[in-house]
C-alpha cells in the first residue's frame, strides 16, 4: 500500500447518525490494529446520494463503491482493497449512468462538518476571486450567461430575481434560503444541507454581495435536525474564518447570516407566506406584485432562492456561466436534482442533466421497475406536479415540456407507477394533502379544494355520476385561476392530468363501478367460494361488522348489504376462500 488512503462512510439506511458512529469506531479500531492510523483517513458523510442500500464505503483513490457493508467485512475490505487494491465485487456498487453531479458534486466526497475539507476541494475560492475581481454587474451578467433558473419549481431566471433586487430601492436588503421542503417523498433540499451546507452558504454570500444584501437566513423545516445542525455548525465555522461577518476577507463587504425554522406548514414554501413567518405572523400569502424582490421580509427588497439553486452557484462562478449554459438544453441549462422513488428499482437520489429523457430515468438509472409490471405513468412536481403516462416516457424533462404536458419540474419529487396503481387513488392523495395544507385564506382553494376531495371520494365509492366530470373541470379551472397563491393554483394539477389521461378510468368507475386496480375499497365486493371454505370461521370471528353470516356446521357467506368492505376476511382466510371482485 503507498499513499494516503480515504475511506467515506454512510449509513444510506437513514438510520441517523448513531449507526454510522458505531460502524465508524469499528473500522478505525481495525485500522489502529494494524497500524495503518497514518495512512488511512476514515470520513464521516452520512451522505451518499442513494439510499436503502445500509452502510456504504466510497474508497479513495480509485473510488471503488461497497453497499450494505457489515461490520464482518471490515477486515476483509481493509486487507484486499485498502492494502492489496483488490476489489470485492459481491459488495461494489456501481454509479448510475447518465448521472451528473453539480449540485451533488461534494455530498458523499467530503466531511460535511469540516470547512477545510470544503476548501480544500475548492469550497470559497469563488467567492474569495468575486470579492476581489468583480463587481456585482459582473456577478449577474456571468448568472445571466449561465442560464440558471430557481430550482424551487417556478424555474424564474435567478440573474433577474438578482438584479431586481439590487436595482429595488430600501433601507436594507435580505437574501432567504428556502429549505421548507414539504412534497412528500421529497429529501432533496435536506441531503444538500446535511452533505454540503458550505455551499449553500457560499451561494448565499454571492448573491448578498450581487444584490447589496448584507443580511441573510436559512428558513429550515425543523423535521430536519441534522440538517440544522450542520448548518448551524458550517455558519460559526464560515465566522471563524472571516467568511461571514463585517469586511470579508479584506474587501469591505459585510453579511451576516442566521437561521430560522419553520413549522411544517406546506404554504410556508410559498415566498410571501415564508416572508410572513419569519416576521414572526401567521404563515399565509398576500397577494403579489409586488413581489418580493421588490418588498419582501419587512417590506424591504428580498431575494428568496431554494436550496439547490443556491448550491448552483459556486460552481458557477468558479467555471464560468458558459460551460453551465452548455449542460442541459437551451432554455433549461445545467443538471436538477431528483428524489426517485416509487416502483422503481433503483430509488434514491439522482443529479441528470436538464433534457434526460424520462425513459432514460426511469430505466437507465432507475434500473425498471422493481416489481416486473408495466409501467403506467410518472408522477412529478409533488403535490402541484402532474402524473405523465407511459406513453410519454420519451419526454426530456425540463421545464417547458413537462408544463406542455400538465406537469411542472416542482422541487425535484419523481414517482414511477406501475399497473397496480389506482390513478383516482393517486389524484384523492395529492388533493388531500393540499386541502389539509391549505392555510385558508382563500375561498376558491379552501373550498373549491375540498369539494374536489369529495367528488373524487364520490367516485372511489361507487357513488361518482358522468356530471362530476364536468364539475371537476370547472372547479379546477376556478382554484387554478382565482387562488390566491400557488398552492391553490397548482392543487388540482394531479386531477386534471389524471383525468386527461386515464379518462377511461374515471369513467369505469362511473359507470362500471369498478377499480381494476383494487385500491378504491368502496367499489370491490367480497365473497366466499363454498368451494375452497374450510369451515374454519376465523373470518367469521374477526369481521367488525358481523356481516360475515353462518356456522361452521351450515358454511358461511359475506351480506354485501352490512359489509363495510375493510378487507379484515380476506387478510385472515389462509385458504384463498374469500374472493375480491
Amino acid at each position: 500500500m503507498s499513499g494516503i488512503k480515504a475511506v467515506f462512510i454512510a449509513d444510506t439506511g437513514v438510520k441517523g447518525p448513531s449507526r454510522t458512529e458505531d460502524f465508524y469506531a469499528a473500522f478505525l479500531s481495525r485500522v489502529r490494529e494494524r497500524n495503518l492510523q497514518d495512512s488511512v483517513q476514515l470520513v464521516r458523510t452520512e451522505f451518499s446520494g442513494i439510499y436503502d442500500k445500509g452502510i456504504f464505503l466510497r474508497i479513495w483513490p480509485g473510488g471503488v463503491m461497497y453497499r450494505d457493508v457489515p461490520e464482518s467485512r471490515i477486515d476483509e475490505i481493509i486487507e484486499r482493497t485498502i492494502i492489496s487494491g483488490e476489489v470485492i465485487e459481491e459488495l461494489r456498487y456501481t454509479e448510475k449512468p447518465k448521472s451528473l453531479r453539480v449540485v451533488l458534486r461534494n455530498c458523499g466526497k467530503i466531511d460535511p462538518e469540516c470547512i477545510e475539507e470544503y476548501i480544500a476541494a475548492g469550497g470559497y475560492g469563488a467567492l474569495n476571486r468575486i470579492l476581489k475581481d468583480m463587481s456585482p454587474e459582473e456577478v449577474i451578467e456571468e448568472l445571466k450567461v449561465s442560464g440558471l433558473r430557481g430550482r424551487g419549481g417556478g424555474g424564474f431566471p435567478t440573474w433577474m430575481k438578482w438584479n431586481f433586487t439590487r436595482q429595488a430601492q430600501g433601507k436594507e436588503k435580505f437574501i432567504i434560503c428556502n429549505a421548507d421542503e414539504g412534497d412528500p417523498g421529497a429529501y432533496m433540499d435536506r441531503s444538500i444541507l446535511e452533505g454540503d451546507p458550505h455551499s449553500v452558504i457560499e451561494g448565499m454570500i454571492t448573491g448578498g454581495y450581487a444584490s447589496g444584501a448584507q443580511n441573510g437566513y436559512l428558513y429550515i423545516r425543523a423535521e430536519y435536525p441534522i440538517a440544522i445542525e450542520r448548518v448551524r455548525k458550517a455558519i460559526n465555522q464560515a465566522y471563524e474564518y472571516g467568511l461571514l461577518g463585517d469586511d470579508i476577507l479584506g474587501s469591505g463587504f459585510s453579511f451576516h447570516l442566521g437561521i430560522r425554522l419553520g413549522a411544517g406548514a406546506f404554504v410556508c414554501g410559498e415566498e410571501t407566506a415564508l416572508t410572513a413567518s419569519i416576521e414572526g405572523k401567521r404563515g399565509t400569502p398576500r397577494p403579489r406584485p409586488p413581489y418580493p424582490s421588490l418588498r419582501g421580509l419587512w417590506d424591504e427588497p428580498t431575494i428568496i432562492n431554494n436550496v439547490e439553486t443556491l448550491a448552483n452557484i459556486p460552481p458557477i462562478m468558479e467555471r464560468g456561466g458558459k460551460w453551465f449554459s452548455e449542460i442541459g438544453t437551451e432554455k433549461s441549462a445545467g443538471t436538477k436534482v431528483f428524489a426517485l422513488t416509487g416502483k422503481v428499482r433503483r430509488s434514491g437520489l439522482i443529479e441528470v442533466p436538464m433534457g434526460t429523457t424520462l425513459r432514460e430515468i426511469v430505466y437507465e438509472i432507475g434500473g425498471g421497475l422493481e416489481t416486473g409490471m408495466e409501467l403506467k405513468a410518472v408522477q412529478t412536481g409533488g403535490p402541484s406536479g402532474g402524473v405523465i403516462p407511459a406513453d410519454h416516457l420519451d419526454t426530456p424533462v425540463d421545464y417547458e415540456h413537462l408544463q406542455d404536458l400538465g406537469s411542472i419540474m416542482g422541487s425535484g419529487g419523481m414517482i414511477v407507477m406501475d399497473s397496480s396503481d389506482c390513478m383516482i387513488d393517486v389524484a384523492r392523495f395529492y388533493l388531500r394533502f393540499c386541502v389539509d395544507e391549505s392555510c385558508g385564506k382563500c375561498p376558491p382553494c379552501r373550498i373549491g379544494g375540498y369539494q374536489l376531495l369529495m367528488i373524487l371520494n364520490h367516485i372511489a365509492k361507487g357513488s361518482g355520476t358522468p356530471e362530476h366530470i364536468e364539475k371537476i373541470n370547472e372547479i379546477s379551472n376556478i382554484m387554478a385561476k382565482a387562488s390566491l397563491c400557488g398552492l391553490g393554483q397548482t392543487a388540482p394539477n394531479p386531477v386534471f392530468s389524471t383525468l386527461k389521461y386515464f379518462t377511461e378510468e374515471y369513467l369505469e368507475h362511473i359507470n362500471d363501478k369498478k377499480c381494476r386496480s383494487g385500491k378504491c375499497s368502496g367499489l370491490l365486493s367480497y365473497r366466499i367460494d363454498p368451494d375452497k371454505c374450510t369451515r374454519c370461521s376465523i373470518c367469521f370471528k374477526k369481521c367488525p361488522v358481523n356481516a360475515v353470516k353462518g356456522s361452521r356446521e351450515e358454511g358461511f357467506t359475506i351480506s354485501s348489504d352490512e359489509c363495510i368492505k375493510c378487507g379484515e376476511c380476506f387478510r385472515v382466510c389462509r385458504f384463498d376462500a374469500v374472493k375480491v371482485r
